[in-house]
């Protein structure tokens, strides 16, 4: 009689009646506590965050009273209304900023009895999943039903497994979210960490890295650089590992256990791009594979994970096919070093072609970040803006000539002996973000019966060359700060670039018979024309990249690991965050400030691309004039 009246309970029947489903407007979400125990369940319009948090006391047995309801961004305190159909949420304590020793209990056994009864496999928010697609997914359904297991993946940090086709073959590959590396249910020894913590990158959480590898895939437009379809799952079988204190899965070999995951197709493949030289790789496969991880700031696109397919009919290197894979560590919630692979090989020091110019052209970053938080809102914003300042980037870059290799360069930090420095990028977004706070403390200070007593000029030099030069002192109150090492150290930062093709693209959109050359010429042109406005900027931030200071003062905060002062702003979740690897924060902009931050940024990057390419071109022509000296 209990189990039948529970069984209604998570099926949304109240007081002993089922409601009418067809009167009522349902939706399907999935919780996820922070031990990864996973239940489906069916929502009505009279349900709320307290009703949905009842239901899992009920089914597992889990104290809920200091626990909120997430979902991305979002604390979900009472109205659900924002929940889209079949999304993820996740169960955690109201304080997830715990110290690293805190233990992460798993689900006991008791509760994995309790799992609802879904389906083997169910898709999560999706609405781009064509016929061939869901094909595939029956496919891997039916093959589990006649009792072909899904095999563990042996490599790797986290947990991962082959799921199979009918015959036999390996058709994709899965990822538990919370068998991740630092995870709780972890089968490889690395746990110590709850769902929604810091993980390998302290800004990406453990936990969300599945959702990056679905967004990759989606922010692969036209497929270009060609990633591999992928989708977050519900899914659910035996074979998947749970940490039950001292005996792993020793009790659970017969229970179904479901986990979120994301799913990705497997391709069949030679080799990866470690296993042979790379200079015979297609030129367009590498830099379409570049566009994609300079718009996601891609920290881990190393060998490993460019596949390389030789295509059919040919039995050499000069017909393969590259397939980027493991992309859970791109999209940060703050700007981080990134690693590019790519960025020594000689493809990526090979101007862009006609229709890679026009596609970086056509691409638009306030799209792209309207359609995550559509497709997986449980991107936060912080990453979202990511993509957006990286994107914007890469277009002026690219609008002012400037090859792969020379964006990558512009996007890595420099790292000599023991001293990190911020790159080019990370230095536009700090000046940015100072002429953000400049101006709120001018707007805080000037009061309309008393202007005269402070005055702020922009144009003064005195004054921009102060607060450029003063940019260290700055740093130990600025709230967008952090220091704790963790760049790759791969490169030497070097040049510099741009174009306003930001400004351009709506008169873009009215000559659509343009030529990409020409596009570049008209950005050249009017980038030209506002150079003298912020010319005295440029020529400052050039002098703090190359001046004679140093970083070294951020060491204090790199050992303590904390961040001075506070931001301001509704921030429930951000605020939850320790301080991240990287120089600059975004996340604590409201939108005005955000707004104001991309208009500073764009300006800034005008008259410091011109004059890193004027500074190009005299080193190359210093660099004939010395060759032909010797002679």
């Amino acid at each position: 009689m209990a189990a039948a009246a529970l069984k209604g309970l998570l099926r949304g029947e109240s007081g002993g009646h089922r409601m009418d489903r067809k009167s009522s407007i349902r939706r399907r979400v999935f919780v996820q506590t922070e031990t990864g125990c996973v239940m489906g369940i069916e929502l009505d319009r009279s349900d709320n965050a307290h009703t949905v948090k009842r239901r899992l006391q009920l089914a597992l047995d889990v104290p809920t009273e200091e626990c909120s309801l997430f979902y991305g961004d979002m604390v979900l305190r009472y109205d659900l209304s924002a929940v889209r159909n079949d999304s993820p949420l996740l169960l955690a304590k109201n304080f997830l900023h715990r110290s690293a020793s805190t233990p992460c209990l798993s689900p006991t056994g008791k509760d994995l009895q309790r799992s609802d009864q879904g389906g083997p496999i169910e898709i999560l928010v999706c609405s781009y999943s064509s016929a061939g697609k869901k094909k595939l997914i029956k496919e891997i359904v039916k093959a589990m039903k006649n009792g072909i297991d899904p095999i563990p993946v042996c490599g790797g940090l986290g947990g991962a497994y082959y799921l199979r086709n009918l015959d036999g073959d390996n058709v994709a590959i899965v990822k538990p979210t919370d068998e991740e590396p630092y995870a709780p249910n972890n089968p490889k020894g690395f746990v110590g960490k709850a769902l929604g913590q810091p993980g390998l990158k302290r800004s990406v959480r453990v936990g969300e890295t599945g959702f990056r590898e679905v967004a990759a895939y989606l922010l692969d437009h036209d497929h270009s650089a060609n990633v591999p379809f992928t989708v977050l799952v519900k899914i659910t079988h035996s074979i998947f590992n749970v940490n039950d204190g001292v005996s792993i899965n020793k009790y659970h070999i017969k229970k179904q256990i479901s986990k979120i995951a994301s799913l990705q197709q497997f391709i069949p493949h030679d080799f990866d791009a470690s296993d042979h030289g790379t200079s015979s790789f297609p030129v367009s496969a590498v830099h379409r594979i570049g566009i994609l991880d300079v718009r996601i700031l891609n920290t881990d696109r190393h060998a490993g994970n460019l596949l390389v397919r030789k295509l059919k009919g040919t039995g050499s290197l000069a017909e393969v096919e590259l397939i980027p894979i493991d992309h859970g560590l791109c999209l940060p919630e703050s700007l981080e070093d990134p690693y590019f692979e790519w960025i020594h090989w000689p493809q990526a020091s090979i101007p862009f072609s006609e229709d890679e110019l026009e596609y970086i052209y056509n691409l638009d970053p306030d799209r792209d970040s309207d359609m995550l938080r559509m497709e997986l809102p449980m991107i936060r914003e912080a990453s979202r803006r990511v993509l957006v300042i990286c994107t914007i980037f890469l277009k002026k870059a690219v609008a002012f000539g400037f090859c792969l290799a020379e964006i990558g360069e512009m996007m890595s930090r420099e790292f000599r002996g023991h001293e990190e420095k911020p790159s080019e990028l990370e230095l536009f977004c700090i000046e940015a973000r100072h002429r953000l706070d400049k101006r709120e403390v001018a707007f805080e200070e000037v009061k309309p019966e008393d202007d005269n007593q402070f005055q702020f000029d922009a144009d003064s030099e005195e004054e921009e060359l102060k607060c450029i030069f003063n940019i260290e002192e700055n740093l130990e109150t600025k709230p967008f700060w952090s220091g704790r090492k963790g760049g790759n150290g791969h490169i030497l930062l070097s040049k510099l670039e741009e174009s306003t093709e930001e400004n351009e693209e709506e008169e873009g959109t009215e000559n659509g018979n343009d030529s990409t050359a020409s596009r570049i010429d008209k950005h050249t042109d009017l980038a030209r024309n506002l150079e003298p406005r912020i010319c005295k900027l440029s020529t400052s931030v050039k002098c703090v990249h190359n001046g004679e200071k140093s970083w070294q003062h951020l060491g204090t905060w790199q050992r303590t690991g904390f961040l001075a002062g506070t931001s301001s702003g509704n921030r429930s979740v951000n605020e939850q965050l320790p301080a991240s690897s990287s120089f600059v924060k975004l996340a604590d902009m409201d939108k005005e400030e955000w707004d104001q931050f991309l208009e500073n940024f764009q300006e800034l990057l005008v008259p410091a691309f011109n004059s890193r390419r004027s500074a190009s071109i005299g080193h190359m022509q210093r660099q004939r004039l010395g060759t032909s000296c010797q002679f």
